[in-house]
Order: structure tokens, then C-alpha cells, then sequence
């Protein structure tokens, strides 16, 4: 298999409010990250701290970015040159999922609350809150751009709001299968992933599941993300260090992921505008030697239409901070891949407006 050649940069921006959106002379793509600096978090020990979880913007209008931070009970808005503004959630509530419906309101899920709440984009408050009989932790929208679905993760179930605040949840087949992020098909159905279930699953508006069992034995599927050219749907696999597909009929392809170091894993994956595919892979802190450095992967788009024993294209841009734990990625309204750090409480964005520059030659980690 070929793997393009690493393509580096150390760069950070140089504070929240300052942070200029080129790369300073450095080659193109370039990363650069800057850490949060959560109020609540003052009084904390420094391994007390990182939460840092999902991302996501208003697709039809939005410029500015929302964060989660579950412990820090916050959500964080991020305008592109990487100015924040924080806004506090109720104590306990723990915010996790968050996404824009296709109106373009913003819905957090409240894990500690046990409640998916709308927020007000003006002020950052609560304007209702729905509680929803589990502790709902990804969070997605329905194909009719409206309706809010979310995994239970430990209830073992996946539910969805009703227009008029009604709560339907439906249990998983299978057993403590930890159901993780949801999205939708462009079948109608939304599809899931289950960390410890080992399994992608399908639930319809009625709440019919059905569930297809990844080949690899314990991969621990994490993200899961829509085809943007065909009908399928991609995920990653934590444990397995691979990305997979999985097509209308159920059917699974794997796609091995080159490990930058034998203790690295995968977190979130995003497609850009050109199709190319992009992955985190961290250094696992559960089993965190030896140290190294983490890395955002670039998969060419030709992994959209490839078998698995097809010759793909791997790009691997070096983050700047260690023992991340990255979590999620996005390509933002600029265009570029943002992306945050969960345990390092950073985010992130690897610049890519001018990708045509770089040059892809040679081999990356083995």
C-alpha cells in the first residue's frame, strides 16, 4: 500500500482572540491548535481537567462554531479567528451531543440532565429543555432536517423527539452495546454506532433496529458519517484502527488505517468539500507508552469507490500538542477541518484552502 508523505507543522496560534486564519509562511496544509481556558476550571488540578468534546456550525449561515465540555458543564462558541465566548449550562447537566437542525437551531444534549435542550444563539442560554427518560449522550438530525434523535448510551437505547416534545426511546437487541454517535441515511433511517456492541446499527422513524456486526472482532466503532456522493455510510473503528463502510444491504468494507506508533487508535472522521476523507488517530493515554506524537489523517478521495485491497493515498499532518485524545472533526464554514482535543482541552484546525500545493510522495509511519 502507498502512503503520501508526512506533511508537518508545529505552528500554534498565537492566542485565542489574535489567532490568524493563514499559516505564516508554513507549507499548506498546516496545523494549529490553541488550548480553552474554561472559567470553571481555575480552581482544578491539571488531571482533573479535559473535556472537550463535540463540534458543529449552522451549515446554511453559521460562522462561528460550537463546542461541548460535559465535565466544565459549558459550551464554548468559536468564530473563526478563534475567538471564544463561553456560555455556563446548569451544574450536573453535562452538554455532550450538539448539532443545527435545518432551520437552524442549535440542540444540545444534557447528559448528567438526562435532557436534550434547544439553545438561544444569541445568548448561549437554554430556551426549553426536554427531558427524555436517558442519559443522551451523540446526538443527531433526521433526514426531514427537524426531527432530534440521540443515543442512550448506558439506557442501551436510541430515542427521538416528536414535533410536540414527545419522547419515543427504543431499546437495542443487543446487551450493553454502548451506543456512541448518530446520523442520518440518506435511506430515512438515522444509523448508529455501538462501542461495546461491536455492531453499526439502523433504526427507522418507527423504531425498527436492525444491526449488522462489524467483521474485526472488538473495533469499538466511534463516529459514523453519511457518503457524500452514494448511499453508504462511514465510521471509524477505535480499537481496530480502521475506517469502515457499509453500503445499503448492510455490507461492511474495512479499510486499514497505517498506525503512526503500535499504541495509536482512532477517534473522529469528517469528509471535505473534495471528498477526502479525514481521521484522527491519538496515542492511546489508557496504554500511553511509549509517548508520541498524534496526528490528523488525510485519506484521498479515491477510498470512496475503492475495494479494500485498493491502493489508497495516506497524509499525515503532525498536531502540535500531545496526549490529545482527539475527539471530533468538521470541515467548518471556512472550508477547513476543525477539530478538537478532549483531553488536552484545545481545538484545532488543519488549513487546507490551498491542499493543491502540497505534494503527496514517499512513505508516512510504519
Amino acid at each position: 500500500m502507498r502512503i503520501a508523505a508526512f506533511f508537518l507543522s508545529a505552528v500554534l496560534f498565537a492566542g485565542a482572540a489574535q489567532a490568524q486564519p493563514g499559516c505564516d509562511g508554513y507549507p499548506v496544509p498546516c496545523v494549529r491548535d490553541v488550548a480553552i481556558a474554561y472559567p470553571a476550571t481555575t480552581h482544578m488540578s491539571g488531571d482533573m481537567r479535559g473535556s472537550t468534546h463535540e463540534l458543529t456550525f449552522n451549515r446554511k449561515e453559521g460562522k462561528t462554531l460550537w463546542i461541548t465540555a460535559p465535565m466544565y458543564d459549558a459550551l464554548v462558541e468559536v468564530a473563526m479567528d478563534g475567538a471564544m465566548k463561553f456560555h455556563p449550562m446548569p451544574a450536573g447537566s453535562m452538554p455532550h451531543g450538539i448539532s443545527f437542525d435545518g432551520a437552524g437551531r442549535l440542540y444540545a444534549s444534557l447528559e448528567g440532565a438526562g435532557a436534550v435542550a434547544e439553545i438561544d444563539l444569541a445568548t448561549g442560554a437554554i430556551k426549553r429543555q426536554i427531558a427524555v427518560n436517558a442519559d443522551p449522550h451523540g446526538l443527531g438530525i433526521g433526514p426531514d432536517g427537524k426531527t432530534v434523535w440521540f443515543t442512550g448510551k448506558n439506557k442501551n437505547t436510541v430515542g427521538r423527539i416528536l414535533g410536540d416534545g414527545m419522547v419515543l426511546n427504543f431499546p437495542l437487541p443487543t446487551v450493553e452495546a454502548l451506543p456512541i454517535y448518530i446520523a442520518a441515511g440518506r435511506d430515512g433511517a438515522m444509523w448508529f454506532t455501538e462501542l461495546t456492541g461491536n455492531r453499526i446499527g439502523r433504526v427507522t422513524a418507527g423504531g425498527d433496529i436492525t444491526e449488522f456486526k462489524i467483521p474485526t472482532d472488538d473495533s469499538r466503532p466511534i463516529a459514523i458519517v453519511q457518503d457524500p456522493t452514494a448511499w453508504a455510510m462511514w465510521f471509524t473503528e477505535e480499537a481496530g484502527n480502521k475506517v469502515g463502510r457499509i453500503d445499503a444491504q448492510g455490507v461492511i468494507t474495512e479499510f486499514d488505517v497505517p498506525k503512526s506508533q503500535a499504541n495509536s487508535i482512532l477517534a473522529g472522521l469528517a469528509f471535505d468539500a473534495d471528498g477526502n476523507l479525514w481521521v484522527q488517530q491519538y496515542v492511546n493515554q489508557n496504554k500511553p507508552e511509549p509517548e508520541g506524537p498524534d496526528f490528523i489523517i488525510r485519506i484521498g478521495k479515491s477510498i470512496l469507490k475503492a475495494a479494500p485491497d485498493d491502493k489508497l493515498d495516506f497524509t499525515f499532518y503532525e498536531v502540535p500538542t500531545r496526549k490529545t485524545v482527539m475527539h471530533r472533526i468538521v470541515q467548518g464554514p471556512d472550508m477547513n477541518m476543525w477539530f478538537t482535543e478532549l483531553k488536552a482541552d484545545r481545538f484545532g484546525r488543519v488549513i487546507i484552502k490551498d491542499a493543491r500545493h502540497a505534494k503527496s510522495a514517499g512513505q508516512g509511519p510504519q
